[in-house]
Order: structure tokens, then sequence, then C-alpha cells
């Protein structure tokens, strides 16, 4: 077995991040040859990974960053076994890493997309598979989603204190100006932070499963069954009225003010900056 010296187990613990005695087990094994050593460690991860196939991730982090100009924005999830590996130091930084990956994805969806993704030659699937073997748990990437505007607006992120919920919502105005205004950005804050308390199923009616709407009324029918029609269908007509103002953002009362709507709401932010906004799209990611 070759000699494993100390600047060789320090230099292999730089590179990978790895433990003192894992890296000179590494070492080692592969009789002091530092790729292969690497090689060795990033197998290990995949073993991790592999025997817990089946656990739980019900512990984790929500990431969001955005770019510099404003106009794009990420949210994406680390995922974990234990609320003990989500506080650790590397489940942390690689969820900060997790965020760079995010923002240099090119596709706007679909987790496989952001772990292919590469910075400085190296994939996010890489980086994972190097902290699944550092903290022994199941480590995995939830949700993503990027948003990038091109034209008036802007994108809102919100993460809850306990950083396992966040929300993102990108809201179109009629010019910058509005967009710009304090009220505006106050508002499209409070409306994310409306989405994270209030689990909206969609934006609006039209964003609903159909086949989930037809299940609502069928249901609301049967228990009125034996009314005349034409009181079956009024009430039928408001309890889906209700429906939907519960599971769709534009129609939900507003947290702030039940009396008003999130679309009175945001509307009424706009018109006082002399313009107009809409909500075009959300994301609410939750961990658990």
């Amino acid at each position: 077995m070759a000699q494993i010296s100390a600047s060789a187990v320090m230099k292999l613990r730089k590179m990978s991040g790895q433990g003192m005695m894992d890296c000179k087990k590494a070492l080692q094994e592969a009789d002091g040859d530092i790729d292969k050593a690497m090689e060795i460690l990033r197998k290990k991860g995949l073993a991790t990974l592999a025997k817990r196939a089946e656990r739980e991730t019900s512990n984790g982090q929500v990431v969001s960053k955005t770019s510099d100009d404003g106009k794009t924005s990420v949210l994406v999830t680390l995922c974990c076994e234990t609320d003990f590996v989500a506080k650790s130091e590397d489940f942390v930084a690689t969820a900060d890493r997790l965020g760079d990956y995010a923002m240099a994805c090119a596709a706007d969806e679909g987790v496989d997309n952001v772990l292919a993704t590469a910075l400085e030659g190296k994939a996010f699937s890489d980086i994972l598979t190097e902290t699944v073997s550092k903290t022994g748990e199941k480590t995995l990437v939830g949700d993503y989603a990027k948003f990038t505007r091109d034209g008036s607006g802007l994108i809102v992120s919100y993460i809850h204190f306990n950083g396992k919920v966040g929300t993102m919502v990108q809201i179109d105005t009629n010019s910058d100006d509005v967009a710009g205004t304090e009220g505006v950005n106050r508002t499209a804050m409070d409306i994310a932070m409306h989405i994270t308390a209030s689990k909206p199923l969609a934006l609006d009616r039209d964003g609903l499963d159909p086949q989930a709407v037809e299940q609502e009324k069928a249901v609301y029918a049967e228990q009125v069954k034996d009314k005349p029609a034409e009181i079956v269908e009024r009430i039928v007509e408001g309890k889906m009225k209700k429906y939907y103002g519960e599971n769709c953002l534009l129609d939900q009362p507003f947290v702030k003010d039940d009396s008003k709507s999130v679309r009175e709401v945001l509307t009424e932010a706009a018109k006082q900056a002399g313009g107009e906004a809409s909500i075009k799209r959300f994301a609410r990611f939750e961990v658990g």
C-alpha cells in the first residue's frame, strides 16, 4: 500500500470537501492517485443515494435568486431527510450553489435540466453526489421554475422564515414607471406572501383542472339532488363561486383585507400609480 502524505490528504480534502479520514481512505484505496480517489469519493455518494433511495426527503430549503437587472428569477428546492442536515454548512452551501445553477439553466422548468447544467465544467448532479457523500443523506432537487419577463413589470420572490415555503410571482405593468413605484412593489410582495399562506391552485378559473372542476360540481349537485332542478343549479353555482374563491389566486380574498380580492388589490395599487397591472403567473414550492 502506498504511503499517503498529509499534504496529499489535505489537497484531496480541499478538492472534494470531504472529511480527513474519508480522503485518506480513498487515497489508500487509489494507491495515492488523487483523480482515482476523487472517483472513489464520488462513487461513495452514488452508493449512498442508491442505498437511501426509498427514504423520505421531507426537509430542506427553498432557494430564490434574481438577476441583477431584475428580469429573471428562479425558485428551486433542495430536499433532504432531516432538519439537522438541512441546517448543516455543507447543505446550505449546496443550496446556495443550486441557485446559481438554476440561474444558469437554459430551460425554464424541469429538475433534470438543472441537474445537467454545468458551471466551470461541473454539472450540478456531481455537486449533489458530493453533498450526499458528505452528509450521508438522500438529497435531491425537488422543484424548479424560472420566470423571465420581456416587458414592463416585476418579478417578486418571498421565502417564509422557516425556509421551507417559497413563492415567486410575475406582475406585468403597462409601463416601467408603474412597475417602479413603491406602492406596486409593496403590493407585489404582499401578494407573494399571500400566495405562500393561501396556497392557490391556479391563477384563475381557466388554470384549474377541468376534471377536478366537474367533480366538484357533481359532488355539490349530489348533495341537493332532491331539490328542483333550477334550485340545484343556483346552489351549485353558489358553491362553485366559493370554490373558485378558495382556489384561484385572482378570486381569493386578500389576506391583509378580505373585503377585497387579490385582483382588486393589485388593480387599485396600479391605478394609484397611474397605470395598470396584472399577474401573469406564479409558483409556490413547499418542502415536506
